[in-house]
């Protein structure tokens, strides 16, 4: 009953990780296809209290809601790829991870829970979990700051890290859990050849 509850798991694991590696191709490639136009939400004007002909937008910027969107109506190339870059960096994280994790589950089903490739699976899991998801917030975070420079140029509107940060935490766990399976391995391969 486990190894198929866990057979099915890593099988739904892998149509997971396509499916977003295709949504990831599909929105990128018909989103730089696309001639409208692109918003950004930002909240550095949230508190302002500025007239809407007093904000420094650029060109053909239309800004609404609280002078919180926006709206640039002929984007530029870098513009919408920076648009792409609010989205597209955690479909490919998770279409990454979806496809680690399916791996590991096969490891387990094919050599055992407790043996060198599955700690080996985990570790490399748990590293692309920690270092991937400050990555993908770092460019979620300067894409969408660059996309609000280039529509109204503001001093001090840097870029910000977004998304999930516990997911570190959990991945620096999933590393520090396949180096104590490495140890565990290493010490039962040990006992073995003494008995």
């Amino acid at each position: 009953m486990n190894s198929r509850l866990t057979s099915m798991l890593a099988s739904v694991t892998f149509g997971l990780s396509v499916l977003s590696g295709l949504a990831f191709l599909g929105i990128g490639a018909s989103h730089m296809l696309d001639d409208g136009a692109v918003c950004v939400e930002t909240g550095f004007w949230a508190n302002a209290r500025l007239a809407p002909d007093g904000l420094p937008v650029g060109k053909g910027v239309d800004a609404s809601g609280s002078l919180t969107r926006l709206c640039q109506d002929s984007p530029s190339v870098g513009q919408r790829a920076a648009d792409l870059g609010g989205e597209l960096p955690w479909l490919l994280f998770g279409a990454i991870a979806l496809l680690l994790f399916s791996r590991l589950l096969t490891a387990v089903l094919k050599k055992g829970p407790f043996t060198e490739p599955v700690a080996r699976q985990l570790t490399v899991l748990g590293w692309v979990v920690a270092v991937g998801t400050p990555v993908a917030g770092l460019v979620v975070g300067w894409s969408q700051s660059w996309l609000v420079g280039s529509m109204a140029p503001v001093v001090g509107s840097g870029p910000e890290v977004s998304g999930p940060m516990v997911l570190v935490l959990a991945g620096l766990a999933g590393v520090i859990l396949g180096k104590i399976m490495r140890e565990g391995v290493r010490m039962r391969e040990d006992l073995e050849g003494t008995v």
